[in-house]
């Protein structure tokens, strides 16, 4: 594999980032993870201006490259790869290791990828099967001490997640995501995922004024949703509201639409609304890059 860092194609054994880059020492550096489909990064311009976002956010703006989507472009050719993962990232760069970042930065831009499996109508997922969920005690962190809508390399609180379903499985397999809420106790998202279900017929999402981040297939699915005049909330919702559903699913960008088998031990399972938006979803990626 050769993957690109800062300007220049290098095999992946020789990728490497300095001790000092922020990145590394602070998690002070912002990413997007995409499909690539035919070749071509789905929704693009979505996850652009959301690491742009991101990149603001953090107070280095001027740090997302204008020619990173040639970067990318370059990566997928030197590894001969059409169906892939794809992981772009920008962090501040290497500084003198102090917290406070100085004005001027020299950023570091990375852009890896590895082989996924053909999408669309002709394709197969990459997860194994519908998910199973448990809930955690872990909170998303507040919006307040980290905005929950930018994408950053600090996920610890996803970490911390992920490392409670290790320790309740004691020793068997853990489950598939954990299902955090805020600090509230609404149910906000999962460590790598959006969560939707269908209640009463309608398609239910918590909302993005709750400290989540909207993703980009997470928008996709409201719209296609939409689009079939689907009636859909988004809102605020309690673990009982999830684990009661008629149908629950999870989304993001290497999953795409996973059903949700049980949460919390309770079966859930897909239905017909989850199956036509998996089957839209499919549809468009087939239209749009293939």
């Amino acid at each position: 594999m050769q993957y690109h860092v800062d300007g220049g194609l290098v095999p992946d054994d020789e990728a490497t980032v300095s001790v000092l880059d922020r990145g590394f020492m602070y998690g002070d550096a912002g990413f997007e993870t995409l499909r690539v489909y035919g070749g071509d990064p789905f929704e693009w311009e979505a996850h652009r201006n959301r690491l742009q976002h991101t990149a603001e956010t953090l107070g280095f703006a001027d740090a997302v490259p204008d020619d990173l989507r040639a970067r990318v472009d370059e990566t997928l050719a030197a590894n001969d790869l059409s169906e892939a993962y794809l992981k772009v990232s920008v962090t501040r760069g290497v500084q003198p290791g102090k917290l406070t970042p100085d004005p001027e930065v020299e950023p570091t831009v990375v852009v890896i990828c590895k082989e996924l499996p053909r999408g669309g109508r002709d394709g197969r997922p990459v997860w194994d099967g519908p998910a199973d969920v448990q809930t955690v005690r872990t909170r998303r962190t507040p919006s307040e001490a980290i905005p929950a809508d930018v994408k950053t390399h600090n996920y610890l609180n996803g970490i911390l997640g992920k490392l409670e379903l290790r320790k309740a499985a004691a020793g068997g397999d853990p489950a598939d995501e954990c299902l955090m809420r805020d600090v509230d106790g609404n149910v906000a998202e999962g460590a790598t995922s959006n969560v939707f279900f269908v209640a009463e017929n309608g398609l239910r999402t918590p909302s993005a004024d709750l400290d989540l981040l909207p993703g980009v297939t997470r928008d996709v699915v409201l719209e296609l949703a939409r689009e079939e005049e689907f009636p859909v909330e988004t809102g605020r919702y309690s673990l009982d509201d999830l684990r009661n559903a008629d149908e629950a699913f999870l989304t993001n960008s290497t999953w795409e639409i996973r059903p949700i088998a049980t949460v919390d031990g309770i079966e859930v399972g897909a239905g017909p609304m989850t199956k036509l938006l998996q089957r839209l979803f499919d549809e468009r990626i087939e239209a749009e890059h293939y």
